[in-house]
């Protein structure tokens, strides 16, 4: 598989079949976020894969009702474990270091030919309560993962002249 083209033809998924997802495939897609490189080796996650029907309707409801929240047989809540350590840079780290979680799933969904969407509109106080949430923690996104019932056209990218630059702005 050449990954740039897999990259390359990318597409978020928001329809998906009724088809389950099924556990030694989720396992793998699970595994493939443990193995993401964070800062300082910390691992700052924890990912809660919900498959049952009244978790994931609650989840949509806390996702301000959005469909395609509920149409994907799996959703994945990331957590992250450590919101107080800051990199060098002043950055807090967990966005990154869980965004990269996130991206190795999709990755490792998309080689298992499943779709995939990034959901970030959800109350998050909400998502904690209903999936048992710690209160220091934050959900910081979820992933839907489904086999796709739609083949959407590829979204327009900016022009590399436009987001690539070498050795200077």
């Amino acid at each position: 598989m050449q990954v740039i083209d897999e990259i390359k033809n990318w597409v978020t998924i928001r329809k998906y079949t009724s088809e389950a997802v099924e556990s030694d495939v989720l396992e793998r897609i699970l595994d493939a976020g443990i193995r993401a490189p964070s800062a300082k080796n910390r691992q700052p996650w924890r990912f809660i894969a919900c498959r049952k029907d009244s978790v994931r309707a609650k989840i949509q409801k806390a996702s301000f009702g959005q469909d395609h929240v509920g149409a994907a047989p799996v959703i994945i809540a990331a957590c992250t474990t450590n919101t107080e350590y800051k990199m060098p840079n002043g950055q807090n780290a967990y966005p990154i270091d869980i965004s990269m979680a996130v991206s190795f799933m999709m990755i490792q969904a998309r080689a298992e030919k499943l779709g995939t969407c990034v959901v970030t509109t959800f109350d998050e106080t909400e998502i904690k309560e209903i999936l048992t949430v710690p209160y220091s923690m934050r959900v910081v996104m979820l992933l839907l993962v489904g086999h796709p019932d739609e083949d959407p056209l590829l979204t327009k990218r900016k022009l590399r002249e436009r987001v690539i630059s070498y050795d200077h702005w």
